[in-house]
């Protein structure tokens, strides 16, 4: 399986919402933190199916980003665009954000 890609204009710039495709729909919970991968936010008609290099490329252009599943934050850590000790793990899922000023 391959990764979700999703972008949207907004008035702070374009947010990405990137995933492992078979992330889509679970719920991740560790203590008092909850991740849900939803349709509504990471997937949807807007959704594409990428590989690496349609990640890499959306992330580069992104203001904000939400990164989930093993292969999608892997991507972002491998480009240099996420740092590898922000990257969180919920209930064994790896989660990254991404925020550019």
């Amino acid at each position: 399986m391959g990764m979700l890609l999703r972008e949207r204009h907004t008035g702070e710039g374009l947010l990405v919402s990137v995933c492992d495709a078979e992330c889509l729909g679970e719920t991740y919970a560790e203590g008092e933190v909850s991740l849900e991968v939803t349709e509504a936010f990471y997937g949807g008609d807007d959704a594409t199916e990428v590989g690496a290099d349609g990640v890499v490329d959306s992330l580069a252009r992104a203001s904000v980003a939400n990164i989930v599943g093993e292969r999608a934050v892997s991507v972002a850590v491998d480009a240099g665009i996420v740092d590898e000790t922000t990257v969180l793990s919920v209930d064994g899922t790896l989660h990254a954000q991404l925020v550019r000023m």
